[in-house]
């Protein structure tokens, strides 16, 4: 082989890996518009307006917990404490306003509070994670049952109702025809983006995401990013808490069950690659309405419940399969 050929392989393979990069992440927006045609040739039924305000309504909290998952996965770490903060803050959030248990009234200045508890524990999260050196997977699976039992232990088992008209609308109210929940979630969306394209930390985000020892190499605060970026997932999750709270019209120690679930296999449905690096808060977008299209179709054909779980569970093996670039994984 001439040395040209051989200085032209490389350069043949980053090309071919780039292709394929890029097909992987447009792939998630072709699987939701072929998804879209195959739903309504079966029921013409989707397409209907009164169907997409349900998609939405469907849609706002996976949306709002995504955001905040996806920078911990381009990170290349995990949160399994998106139940928790969620739960927590959706009880916290009914016992602040106007309810049926106490003589509590603040109002929207519960809502301040709620995202400072949701920081408070992201905060804890990234702080144990880099500091005593434990897989962010353990901590936040702690997290996950601190929240809940926290929560529990205000509530002494009982379910808190909100009265409150203010939270109670983002659920109930529409704007130009979607509940203001729905716009809530796409204003924190816009907030992702800034933050993922035009901010210092969502830059440092993908370089740790690209390699961690490069990145400290490089002179970058890595544990100050981390500890942020998981400070930042709780705000997100908190604000799902809100919405739960305002969705359901209360706060229990059972409003966060299945949403990890949902959470993570939409942002990896999207194209977001556990191994961190690559994918965007655009990408989750799109896999959460995939997500939720997919179920909303399936009920739409009447299928059961229970194989509508295992469709999702073989979505998300998919996804994962399809994420993995296997060609660094070639033994020479």
């Amino acid at each position: 082989m001439t040395p040209d050929a051989v200085s032209a392989a490389p350069a043949a393979k980053r090309a071919g890996g780039a292709k394929r990069r890029k097909l992987v992440a447009q792939a998630p927006l072709l699987v939701l518009i072929l998804l879209c045609l195959l739903i309504t040739l079966i029921n013409p039924n989707f397409l209907t307006f009164g169907n997409f305000v349900r998609m939405s309504q469907a849609a706002m909290i996976p949306l709002v917990l995504g955001l905040g998952a996806t920078f911990i996965i381009l990170m290349g770490s995990i949160d399994l404490s998106v139940e928790g903060v969620l739960t927590l803050g959706a009880v916290i959030l009914a016992m602040l306003v106007l309810n049926g248990a106490n003589s509590n009234d603040l109002g929207l200045l519960a809502i301040p509070i709620v995202l400072a508890v949701g920081a408070l524990l992201g905060f804890v999260n990234g702080l144990v994670h880099v500091r005593l050196k434990i897989p962010s997977f353990m901590v936040t699976l702690g997290m996950w049952f601190i929240g809940v039992g926290l929560a529990n232990a205000l509530l002494a088992g009982q379910a808190v109702r909100v009265n409150d008209s203010t939270i109670r609308s983002l659920a109930i109210e529409r704007l130009l025809g979607f509940p203001k929940g729905f716009w809530l979630a796409l204003l924190c969306l816009a907030v992702a983006y800034v933050i993922q394209n035009h901010t210092r930390l969502g830059r440092h985000i993908y370089a740790l995401g690209g390699g961690e020892e490069l990145a400290a190499l490089s002179g970058l605060p890595v544990a100050r990013i981390r500890i942020l970026t998981f400070t930042l997932a709780g705000i997100f999750y908190a604000i799902g808490g809100i919405l739960a709270a305002a969705q359901l019209g209360l706060g229990n120690a059972q409003i966060g069950t299945g949403r990890l679930f949902t959470t993570i296999t939409a942002v990896v449905v999207g194209g977001t690659s556990l191994s961190g690096g690559q994918g965007s808060v655009l990408q989750t977008l799109v896999g959460v309405f995939i997500v939720i299209v997919l179920a909303n179709g399936m009920v739409l054909m009447g299928i059961p419940p229970s194989i509508q779980t295992a469709v999702q569970g073989l979505l998300i093996i998919v996804a994962v399969a399809l994420s993995i670039d296997r060609s660094a994984r070639i033994v020479k």
